[in-house]
């Protein structure tokens, strides 16, 4: 009955949370919003307390279940571990739980210091967001797209076409690194990744040692026959010492469901339950690899290839000529969205875990390359601009990087400001008019004046007025030309105007 419950809970909390990362009409994240808020280091960072205490006070009575109901990077992995071959005799190799707390403390020395670009490796919820939502994403989208392509034969509007991009291909081939690492971890060694790598399972193996609640072992009714020990994804059991090591227990369930003499339970610990040894096995050595690691990576290989064939498509005009991509300028200071307070507050709190990418339906928001924020979102304007009527991102952002913000709020917010490139302005190279920039720019920042003040026929340049631009990127989006005359530099600290 443990597992079975364990079963059904941890499958609804990983279907609903990779929609979350997949829908990009923003109506999942008014219903399942909170699954990313409940989450042990987002809720660390944007300093909900409430949320940690009740994490924390589960694991202290229960057991470790937010790694196995809560985490879904950690339901992935037991997702994993079952494609191990069914008649596979050898139990899961034990890892070297010693190096658990060094990495815990690299992490957080990383995260005290502001060192993004390390410490959302070893996160393990922006772990699994970029792999749902580089990964997972595309296919779903393109699965969408068929539905458009249907709907749109038979003149209805249910669904809506969605081009399919790589947004950045590091992060991409990160995540997609990310997934065959931890899942040939899961499939060969169970919870190696969670009780050797993870902070957060080495946190909150700590806490529950002390548990209320954990596996108990019967020794009256134990015949040592090993059966719990080969199930046992954590390693945590040792049949010898009839011990269980509760600091790596993840309350699976899966032991008591495959004792055949009822030796197992899950139930109040005794004093002496906590004082026993842990378990200190040796490392056991695999077999071959099994058709099951050979079907899952043929699977990931076939989600790469939809995702980078999706890229070949060229988008034409109504004249049916090739619209090519603009050159994305080189920025002194990055932009990072509205809300998000400043450069330094967003790369200290942010996961990158790409739920506000995936969110962004303007494509404005795209992975770093830079190496001091890797993988934290960036405002990119090759594709659209931040309007401002729009804003999503800071809606769903659970960390506090980006902070909640209403559509008034952000019309006020300066991120940047506009910059006049002479050299690629076509009235002030070819002589011809334009004013694009002026046009769409929707604070009036940019005013069309002569290029030669002596002279008011002469061809219209536009003039910024950088008290009044917000950096939003209309301007840069929108210009004709390529690269454009006109960009935005963003601002390290954003201010209200």
């Amino acid at each position: 009955m443990l597992r079975k419950i364990r079963i059904t809970m941890a499958t609804l909390s990983m279907l609903c949370i990779t929609l979350l990362f997949l829908d990009f009409t923003g109506v999942l994240h008014h219903w399942l919003g909170w699954l990313a808020k409940v989450q042990f280091v987002p809720a660390i960072l944007a300093l909900n307390f409430a949320v940690i205490a009740i994490l924390v006070v589960l694991t202290f009575i229960f057991g470790r279940i937010y790694c196995s109901v809560i985490c879904p990077l950690g339901i992935m992995q037991d997702i994993m571990a079952r494609l191990r071959f069914k008649k596979k005799k050898h139990q899961f190799t034990t890892e070297k739980k010693w190096l658990r707390y060094p990495i815990l403390i690299l992490f957080i020395v990383a995260m005290v210091c502001g060192f993004g670009a390390f410490w959302v490796f070893l996160e393990p919820y922006g772990s699994f967001g970029r792999i749902a939502s580089n990964l997972l994403q595309p296919i779903y989208l393109w699965l969408n797209n068929i539905l458009a392509g249907i709907a749109e034969h038979y003149e209805s509007y249910m669904f809506y076409d969605k081009e399919i991009w790589i947004r950045s291909l590091p992060t991409f081939i990160v995540a997609a690194a990310t997934f065959f690492i931890i899942s040939a971890m899961a499939i060969n060694g169970g919870r190696t990744y969670c009780n050797t790598i993870c902070p957060v399972g080495t946190v909150l193996g700590f806490v529950s040692r002390f548990s209320l609640f954990g596996i108990r072992i019967d020794k009256d009714k134990c015949k040592q026959c090993g059966a719990c020990v080969r199930k046992c994804k954590s390693s945590c059991i040792d049949v010898k010492t009839m011990t269980v090591d509760y600091s790596r227990c993840v309350v699976c369930g899966n032991c008591t469901g495959n004792c055949k003499f009822g030796a197992l339970h899950y139930g109040m610990m005794t004093k002496s339950s906590h004082n026993a040894d842990e378990t200190s096995g040796k490392d056991n050595k695999n077999d071959n690899v099994d058709d099951g690691r050979r079907a899952f990576l043929t699977g990931s290989v076939m989600l790469a290839t939809t995702a980078a064939l999706a890229q070949t498509q060229k988008k034409v005009d109504g004249g049916l000529a090739v619209i090519e991509d603009k050159i994305s300028p080189v920025r002194n200071t990055p932009i990072t969205p509205p809300g998000s307070l400043s450069a330094r507050n967003f790369q200290q709190r942010c996961t990158a875990c790409q739920l506000c990418v995936a969110e962004c339906p303007n494509q404005v928001l795209v992975p770093s390359t830079d190496l001091t924020h890797f993988m934290q979102p960036t405002m990119s304007y090759d594709k659209g601009y931040c309007r401002s009527e729009c804003n999503r991102c800071s809606q769903v952002c659970p960390t506090g990087a980006i902070r909640p913000i209403s559509q008034e709020e952000k019309t006020s917010i300066q991120i940047g400001h506009a910059v006049w490139v002479k050299k690629n302005c076509l009235p002030a190279t070819e002589g011809i008019s334009c004013g694009n920039c002026a046009r769409h720019c929707p604070t009036g920042a940019i005013q069309m004046i002569p290029s030669d003040p002596n002279d008011e026929s002469s061809p219209l340049i536009p003039a910024v007025n950088t008290a009044v631009c917000i950096g939003c990127g209309a301007c840069e989006n929108l210009c004709p030309a390529n690269p454009s005359a006109i960009y935005v530099e963003g601002h390290e600290q954003h201010r209200e105007i």
